[in-house]
């Protein structure tokens, strides 16, 4: 992530900002560590400092906002909005649902909002989190947040947490013991993925629309192959790149499909199939 992609958060995230007044924007600012000293000046017409102003208080923010480091940004940036959505429904409900608005502005600079976190949209697809139990999402929010705020070994090892999860759920909905007794994180995911029927569910689906049944075996087979292998490069990463003093050297484009494989493997584990 570079300054550009977090200016351009911070595009999205002004125009809803100047709505709020001058002062409950100075005091968001200071909540979100903006230096008290400069704050203090800003926002005043020079000339008569009995008339305070928004705009002009936010465009000078936005001066000091720019000549900040990534993670400055990064760390401004998050405050702001979980301030600003703290402060909505109590000072501003005559808005038009001014949340919706900010997730629109977000949504169309590639950002999205979730639990009042502002994370990348490549990076977790919401509508799949809405589906989910409560821990798993949560772990793979963390996950999401933990790479945008470079913590990639902290990354893998919540996209794991995850997994872990819905593994231990379909375990025990199953009747299947511990699953960490002798068993590896590999061979959890498959021995779920068999108990749950996800191949076996998704090749009559495919047969359903019309797919020849040659063509669906092969895909279901395929797929199964693909997640398999998912599941073994995940529980590498974990024990090669996931350390929690953040020692271990990682390199960021496999944290990154850490997070969207456990994603795949959460959902698939996640929906429900006819017995």
């Amino acid at each position: 992530m570079i300054n550009k992609d977090l200016n351009l958060a911070w595009a999205a995230i002004a125009p809803i900002l100047e709505k709020f007044d001058f002062y409950e924007i100075k005091n968001i600012a200071k909540l979100a560590g903006f230096d008290i000293e400069i704050l203090n000046t800003l926002g005043f017409d020079k000339r008569n400092w009995e008339k305070p102003n928004a705009g002009q208080l936010i465009s000078e923010i936005e001066t000091s906002f720019i000549n900040f480091d990534e993670s400055q940004k990064r760390h401004f940036l998050n405050i702001v909005v979980e301030e600003m959505l703290g402060r909505i429904d109590r000072l501003y409900a005559h808005f038009d649902d001014p949340e919706e608005k900010l997730q629109y502005h977000l949504n169309r600079l590639g950002w999205q909002l979730i639990d009042k976190k502002i994370l990348p949209i490549e990076l977790l697809d919401s509508t799949d989190l809405n589906e989910l139990d409560t821990t798993t999402r949560v772990d793979l929010i963390k996950a999401a947040t933990r790479f945008r705020d470079g913590d990639l070994s902290g990354a893998i090892s919540s996209a794991c947490a995850a997994v872990d999860s819905v593994t231990e759920r379909v375990y025990r909905d199953k009747n299947l013991g511990d699953p960490n007794k002798s068993l590896s994180f590999q061979e959890r995911c498959n021995k779920s993925f068999k108990e749950v029927g996800v191949f076996e569910a998704i090749e009559l689906q495919l047969r359903d629309i019309d797919w020849k049944d040659s063509d669906a075996t092969k895909f279901k087979d395929n797929l199964k192959q693909s997640l398999n292998q998912a599941a073994y490069v995940m529980q590498t990463l974990r024990s090669n790149m996931a350390d929690v003093h953040r020692t271990k050297p990682v390199i960021r484009s496999l944290a990154f499909d850490s997070i969207k494989w456990s994603q795949i493997i959460v959902r698939l584990l996640s929906e429900k199939y006819d017995s």
